[in-house]
């Protein structure tokens, strides 16, 4: 039975913290509506030190507490939930004081111990407790690059520490946990065997928290500070940004795919259990935890950070333009001109982008001209294709079909994207809601409060009250095929 819904929307404050920035979401639930309304939005600016590459997380939780703060002032908040990206950790020693700046994922030293943690755990084995995709920023390779681990009594993830800061409670959220190569995909637990051979404590990683769990209650001081009721909760949601995004997407029957698509371009199935077969492992696919314990049969293509990073690069050399323009240009450009795998290892770190380009270009025969709509062309077609590619393979190594594919999240306003997608794949591509994560996020305060049924309720509630845009595939996949030939991605 469908739990009652009060007639008056109930608030829930989500923090959903991105690669570049982080806001404050309120999230209105209703019998038939569901509004958001961003309170707050901070820079989340990393800062490259002696050492390596850093997260402010102070200045995280600062603009967390300050999107709070004007969240109270408006609203009466039910509860509060806290999703980010993967991977990243803080390290607390033995008076729960944290132990430096957590390190930022695209630091490159998880990539020079990758071989050290196979000899130990071989890639095979990993693959077959784990289910991940090979990642070298893997929180596993992260940890043996590790130099305070003898300091460290306690291990939280991004989302999780936040949570630690404002309740005083400590777990870990299981789609985060997923994430690490710490976690067996098959007993839904932590891995004794990975944790005895790499010669982790396994009190160093707290106890698994689902989507849906309480996670404690503000502190006074939080309280205080932020002007929120003392004893207002913390809820564990989907803390993994994707698996917020997944719990969102508006899909009505289950022959969809999807694709997160942001920084990063998370593109896969929903699953019931995952898949740990050697030829999964071939092409790299991940298995991380969704909601209800679904899978989220995936893999990461690089995504828009290509143009975020080109744009970046432009205006720090006075050349800057918005991107209507440059989606117009790029509109207007010649059609595959040039392409790129968009995952070569090359196009990771920050850095001036469009050069790159032009060289992996020149590397492989084909010239990108110095114009920025020919650039952001060769990206988003590049990108069109490894979508094409990554839920084609999916497919095949699940034995799923696709009938629709779903786009949600802030790539979902990009129009020129969403076409191509449509266009490279052959099917049709609903777009949005851009703000997926962050109603992932509050749907499951939401369901928590008893104020919608289960995840179908869920995604039926995101499809009535949110703009969608349906992109229908024009032509033949022709010059597509050709196209993801030249570049390998067929």
């Amino acid at each position: 039975m469908k739990p009652p819904t009060p007639r008056t929307p109930t608030a829930f404050a989500a923090a959903d913290l991105g690669a570049t920035s982080g806001r404050v979401v309120v999230g209105r639930v209703g019998r038939d509506s569901l509004d958001l309304t961003e309170t707050h939005r901070f820079d989340n600016t990393p800062a490259q030190l002696p050492d390596g590459l850093h997260w402010n997380a102070l200045g995280l939780y600062q603009g967390v507490l300050d999107g709070l703060r004007e969240a109270a002032a408006r609203w009466e908040i039910a509860s509060v939930g806290i999703d980010s990206w993967a991977v990243d950790y803080g390290l607390l020693d033995a008076d729960g004081a944290l132990i430096g700046n957590p390190f930022h994922y695209r630091d490159p030293r998880g990539a020079a111990v990758v071989e050290e943690v196979w000899r130990r755990v071989p890639a095979r084995d990993l693959h077959r407790i784990t289910g991940l995709q090979h990642l070298p920023f893997n929180t596993i390779f992260q940890l043996a690059a590790e130099k305070d681990l003898d300091r460290a009594r306690t291990l939280l993830l991004i989302p999780d520490l936040l949570t630690h800061w404002l309740t005083g409670s400590t777990g870990t959220e299981a789609t985060n946990a997923s994430t690490t190569g710490l976690y067996d995909a098959r007993t839904g637990t932590w891995s004794t065997p990975i944790l005895a051979a790499l010669g982790l404590d396994p009190a160093l990683l707290p106890p698994l928290r689902r989507p849906g769990d309480h996670a404690g209650t503000l502190l006074p001081h939080v309280a205080a500070a932020t002007g929120l009721r003392p004893g207002t909760p913390v809820t564990a949601v989907a803390s993994h940004d994707t698996a917020s995004a997944v719990a969102a997407v508006p899909a009505t029957t289950a022959d969809f795919a999807y694709i997160s698509c942001g920084t990063w371009s998370l593109a896969g199935l929903e699953l019931d259990a995952p898949v740990l077969t050697d030829a999964s492992r071939a092409a790299n696919f991940t298995n991380e935890l969704g909601i209800d314990h679904t899978v989220r049969y995936l893999r990461n293509v690089m995504g828009l950070w290509l143009l975020s990073e080109s744009q970046r690069t432009w205006r720090a050399q006075g050349r800057g333009h918005h991107l209507p323009e440059l989606l117009g240009r790029a509109a207007a450009a010649r059609p595959f001109a040039a392409l790129v795998d968009p995952d070569a290892p090359e196009f990771l770190a920050p850095g001036d982008l469009p050069a790159r380009l032009a060289e992996h270009c020149a590397r492989t025969g084909q010239h990108l001209p110095d114009d920025q709509g020919a650039v952001v062309r060769c990206i988003l077609e590049s990108l069109a294709l490894a979508h094409r590619h990554t839920l084609r393979q999916a497919a095949r190594l699940t034995g799923r079909s696709v009938r629709t594919i779903h786009l949600v999240g802030g790539g979902s306003r990009n129009e020129l994207l969403c076409q191509f997608t449509a266009d490279a794949t052959g099917l049709p591509v609903v777009a949005g809601p851009a703000e997926a994560t962050a109603i992932g996020n509050v749907l499951v305060q939401a369901r928590a409060h008893g104020l919608v049924a289960d995840r179908r309720a869920m995604r039926r509630l995101v499809a009535r009250t949110q703009h969608l845009k349906r992109y229908e595939p024009s032509g033949d996949t022709r010059a597509w095929d050709s196209a993801a030939a030249r570049v390998g991605l067929s």
